[in-house]
């Protein structure tokens, strides 16, 4: 099965988002550190910056996107597909988790209040809602298991929420970037509202605008569904 020509400019977008990121951590903040008694910003490098960096972009976002068209990219039969799309989601969420635990130990150890901005609010409800989308999907389509009946009836709210969680993850990343970069303009870092760093963030924040919006276009538009392809154009359904 040949990768279609949505997903593969999905994933062009992914590994440009992704670059862009370790970029801009490496280059322009110094790098990423879990643990640096001298500079507390390399562990807020490590996680969100702007959408927890690394850490909550590759798994939020770029694991999430991969998770959502999986059931439209992937060449197996649906149980194995169901497989991996779990396994890549708990993967992001693991990763998601992290990254704001990480957030919290540079707040804590650096002394600046918690979840006063609506980047932490929105941030903390996407990784909540992820995380209540992957336990109910695990019970209600993994193990134990509900009834097909029943399964065939959530399984377009099941889609639905995955992909409010998915859009809040993306509004929570837009929110962050913009927050990050405010902050380095308006602090003793001094970066230029026309400098390199400033241009690179925002073309940033414009890539991973994209992706989403290219995946969501893509998992929900219309097309041919049988026993064996249920994914997210379920939300079709009535």
């Amino acid at each position: 099965m040949a990768v279609p020509a949505p997903a593969k400019a999905v994933r062009a977008l992914e590994a440009t988002a992704a670059a862009l990121v370790l970029l801009w951590c490496v280059h322009f903040r110094g790098g990423l550190a879990l643990n640096s008694p001298t500079n507390k910003g390399l562990i807020f490098n490590l996680t969100a910056v702007q959408v927890h960096p690394v850490l909550m972009l590759i798994g939020l976002i770029i694991l999430g996107s991969e998770a959502i068209m999986s059931y439209k990219t992937l060449p197996w039969n649906r149980g194995t597909n169901k497989i991996v799309h779990l396994v890549l989601h708990a993967v992001a969420l693991f990763l998601g988790s992290f990254g704001v635990y990480a957030a919290f130990k540079f707040h804590n150890e650096s002394g600046i209040d918690n979840l006063y901005s609506l980047h932490s609010w929105v941030g903390l409800g996407a990784i909540l809602l992820y995380g209540l989308q992957w336990v109910s999907g695990f019970a209600t389509f993994f193990f134990p298991g509900a009834s097909p009946t029943l399964r065939r009836a959530v399984l377009p709210y099941h889609a639905r929420a995955g992909l409010v969680a998915y859009v809040l993850a993306l509004l929570a990343a837009e929110l962050g970037f913009l927050e990050k970069i405010t902050f380095l303009q308006a602090g003793a870092a001094g970066v230029g509202r026309y400098s390199s760093e400033a241009l690179m963030v925002n073309f940033t924040a414009i890539v991973v605008s994209l992706l989403g919006a290219s995946v969501v276009l893509y998992v929900t538009a219309p097309g041919q569904q049988n026993e064996h392809i249920l994914g997210y154009s379920a939300v079709h359904k009535p």
